[in-house]
């Protein structure tokens, strides 16, 4: 691992992430019902885990507004949702106030293109490897994995690693 990128996640405190394109494919299940259904990967909801045994509160910021997303946040113990939100940036500064962090102490993982800003904001900044290239140009790690193949994890381990090496 790069000395920056040590140095960078030695110094995070709280992890936020979005959803569709990073906890899931982006793919969207339909019943014949209407129904929509997504898929997580279990290694995302131990990564959950592993920061919560660290001390380390995950956070949900995400555009859309499903029960899907409310139960796995609440089966994975998740910190806090923020679901609805249009701009994801603007609801940095609501996160650091209520966890009394500093920007520069918070990891953020995004995909798409309403999620530049909060990327460019954050102590340290990931994407899936299928990321549009603007997010890639503007994250300071890209992951091996494809959103939901365990791109939480991932970014989860090196922070955990990095923090190991104080």
């Amino acid at each position: 691992m790069k000395k920056e990128l040590i140095i960078q996640c030695k110094k995070i405190k709280l992890v936020i992430t979005d959803v569709d394109g990073v906890l899931t494919d982006g793919g969207m299940y339909y019943t014949a019902k209407g129904d929509s259904m997504k898929k997580f990967h279990v290694r995302d909801g131990m990564g959950v885990t592993l920061l919560r045994r660290d001390s380390v509160p995950t956070i949900i910021v995400t555009k859309e507004q499903t029960q899907i997303v409310k139960q796995w946040a609440k089966k994975m113990k998740i910190k806090k949702l923020f679901d609805g939100i249009q701009d994801k940036k603007k609801v940095l500064q609501q996160i650091c106030n209520e966890f009394k962090v500093k920007e520069n102490e918070t990891a953020y993982i995004g995909d798409d293109i309403n999620d530049v800003d909060l990327l460019k904001s954050v102590g340290f900044s990931a994407c899936p490897n299928d990321a549009i290239d603007v997010v890639k140009n503007n994250s300071d790690y890209v992951c091996s994995k494809k959103g939901g193949e365990g791109v939480l994890r991932e970014v989860v381990e090196i922070i955990l690693s990095a923090k190991a090496k104080m």
